[in-house]
């Protein structure tokens, strides 16, 4: 190598290997490699640090003010195409997005029909937005019916669950 000349590897000198560098840079290329008379030079990007993913924010769901007067529930269609009617508090969705009855799609579901819940327990998650909100119970009482299905969309205000 002769510093003089700025030569490295042969014909390739600084200058040459800095534009390199620049192209791969303004380019979003990955990297690039230039052969010549059997002398390769290969450049790479950077690869940026991967940000963490933001915390689930969990979310309070919807429950009737207290002494409100219950409004009798509707016929909802079960998985069986059987109608059936709910009874006990309805749980809403608090906010727009896909249902998750579990954490991950291996994990055991929060909760199930007649299942005894406590105020402040995990009962879903809603993703909104790429954001895995939790939603907590605002009641304590027995799963009596899940309106909807593990990967469903979800609506505002759209009953999710009921709880006796």
């Amino acid at each position: 190598m002769e510093k003089n000349n700025k030569k490295i590897m042969g014909t390739f000198d600084i200058d040459t290997v800095e534009k390199l560098a620049k192209i791969v840079n303004e380019n979003s290329l990955s990297e690039i490699t230039l052969d010549n008379d059997g002398v390769k030079v290969t450049i790479k990007a950077k690869i940026p640090p991967v940000a963490p993913m933001p915390p689930i924010m969990p979310l309070p769901s919807f429950a009737p003010a207290p002494n409100a007067p219950s409004v009798p529930a509707q016929p909802v269609a079960n998985n069986n195409n059987a109608v059936s009617a709910s009874k006990g508090t309805a749980v809403k969705a608090p906010i727009v997005g896909t249902f998750y009855a579990a954490a991950s799609p291996n994990a055991k579901p929060f909760v199930s029909k007649g299942q005894h819940i406590k105020k402040g327990d995990i009962i879903y998650i809603i993703e909104s937005m790429k954001v895995m909100n939790e939603v907590k119970s605002e009641v304590d009482g027995v799963v009596s019916e899940i309106c909807v299905s593990n990967g469903d969309p979800v609506e505002f205000d759209q009953t999710v669950m009921y709880v006796e």
